[in-house]
C-alpha cells in the first residue's frame, strides 16, 4: 500500500465527524475511508456503503480470516469496527489522500500502520461536562449508554499523546480552521 493518510480520532461526541465532513466538503483531494461495522444502522439517517459498510458478525469474521482489514476491534461488546484494505485502495486509486474518522484505538493502530505517511489528530473536548452535554444534545443516548460513553471517553483521553496533534474542539469555527491548516501543512510536506 502506498499513499498518504489523515486520521481523526476522538471519544464519541468530540466533534471529529463534523470536522472530517468539513474537510471533505472543502478539499477535493481527500477521500473518505468508509469503516465496516457490525452495529445496527441509526434509523434512516445512515446508509450502507456511505456511512459504514454494515456487516453481520459472521461476514465481519470471514473478512478477518481472509486478512481484509488493516485494523479491526470489538469497540463495544458484540460491535466490531474495522478498516478494510479495499477502502484505502479505492481512495488511493482515485489519486486522493485517504481520511479516517475512527475511534481512538483504531486511530492508534492506523498510525502504527502508516507511520510518517499519516497525520494522526486527536480531537478533544475541553471537559467531560462538555462531552456529556454534547452526547445529551444528540438525543440518541440512554442513561446507561451515556454513562458507558463518558467512562470510555475518560479512558480514551489517556491516549492523546499517541497522536501527532491534539486539537481541542472548544469553538467549532476555530477548530475547523485549525484542522484545515493542519491538513494544508501535512499535504505540503509531500
Amino acid at each position: 500500500m502506498d499513499g498518504k493518510a489523515l486520521i481523526f480520532s476522538a471519544p464519541s461526541g468530540s466533534g471529529k465527524t463534523t470536522i472530517v465532513n468539513h474537510l471533505l466538503k472543502n478539499n477535493q483531494d481527500l477521500g473518505f475511508s468508509i469503516s465496516a461495522s457490525t452495529r445496527d444502522k441509526r434509523g434512516r439517517v445512515e446508509e450502507d456503503g456511505k456511512d459504514y459498510h454494515f456487516l453481520s458478525p459472521e461476514e465481519f469474521k470471514k473478512k478477518i480470516d481472509r486478512d481484509e482489514f488493516v485494523e479491526w476491534e470489538e469497540v463495544y461488546a458484540g460491535n466490531f469496527y474495522g478498516t478494510l484494505k479495499s477502502e484505502i485502495e479505492r481512495v488511493w486509486s482515485e489519486g486522493k489522500i485517504v481520511i479516517f474518522d475512527v475511534d481512538v484505538k483504531g486511530g492508534i493502530n492506523l498510525k502504527k500502520f502508516f507511520g510518517n505517511k499519516a497525520l494522526a489528530i486527536f480531537v478533544k473536548v475541553p471537559s467531560l461536562e462538555t462531552l456529556k452535554q454534547r452526547l445529551n444534545d444528540r438525543q440518541s443516548e440512554t442513561p446507561d449508554s451515556l454513562s458507558r460513553r463518558v467512562f470510555k471517553a475518560q479512558f480514551e483521553m489517556t491516549f492523546q499523546d499517541k497522536f501527532d496533534v491534539v486539537l481541542v474542539n472548544e469553538d467549532l469555527q476555530k477548530s475547523l480552521k485549525e484542522a484545515q491548516n493542519l491538513y494544508d501543512e501535512f499535504k505540503s510536506k509531500f
